[in-house]
């Protein structure tokens, strides 16, 4: 077997039903009632998002991102806005886990990330949202987000290094990791196996001093949301994959 016959078997296996019937679709129905209920006249909607929309995402990791959508009459600090969520999912009997920008629960076996945002005006789907390790707030565009990453021409790669992150157990978030397969692999062709390789390669020798911004505001810089020792964990980690004797090594 080949590496890229190897790695296109390891997608096959992961490969995630995004269809309108998808049984992961049915959390968003399940929790809509508590969410609607929180949220009162200010909901605008809640939509999938992240790695489920984009089409970056595998059956052994996150199921699915649900982002909730406030209109900007939700005039709450938003870090209030952010806590106010967590402590409903608690009073509801979830089990909720504090992350970055989201909220994670478990719901009818599924991991389900919730991010909840404030539009900003009415003229644009521009959204600010609560950014919890810097105790901050910015501005991002996730449709813009998602149109990146869906036609950035990585979609394969970024699902490979998902796996190798979360079987190493590496602390890198997954949009800090699209952005920086994007970054690899911009102008470069080859296949499967040699594009990953290539992505570890820049890794290895640009994580710790890449400056990768959000698409939809170059001021939200996402390579800042890890620290130095943390970045340098990832660098260490792709060091040892790109060390290697076989694939299996690297990813499972």
């Amino acid at each position: 077997m080949t590496a890229d016959q190897y790695l296109q078997n390891i997608l096959f296996r992961e490969a995630v039903d995004v269809s309108s019937t998808s049984p992961v679709r049915s959390v968003q129905s399940k929790i809509a009632p508590v969410i609607q209920s929180w949220a009162g006249p200010h909901l605008r909607g809640i939509s999938p998002s992240g790695s489920f929309a984009k089409g970056t995402a595998n059956k052994s990791g996150t199921d699915i991102d649900l982002f909730i959508s406030l209109a900007e009459t939700a005039t709450a600090p938003l870090g209030d806005i952010y806590n106010s969520l967590f402590e409903t999912l608690k009073t509801a009997g979830a089990t909720p886990k504090k992350q970055n920008v989201s909220i994670n629960i478990r719901l009818n076996g599924h991991d389900v990330d919730l991010v909840p945002a404030r539009q900003q005006n009415m003229l644009s789907e521009d959204h600010s949202l609560f950014r919890r390790r810097a105790n901050t707030w910015t501005k991002t565009n996730v449709a813009t987000h998602i149109a990146y990453v869906m036609y950035g021409g990585c979609v394969p790669e970024i699902r490979i290094l998902k796996l190798w992150r979360n079987q190493k157990g590496l602390d890198f978030p997954s949009f800090y990791l699209e952005l920086a397969v994007i970054a690899a692999l911009r102008g470069n062709g080859g296949t499967l196996s040699q594009r990953v390789w290539k992505a570890l390669t820049y890794i290895r020798d640009n994580l710790a001093t890449a400056r990768l911004a959000d698409p939809s505001n170059t001021n939200n810089v996402i390579s800042d949301d890890l620290t130095a020792a943390e970045k340098a964990t990832i660098v260490t980690a792709a060091r040892t994959a790109l060390g290697a004797k076989d694939w299996s090594e690297i990813v499972r």
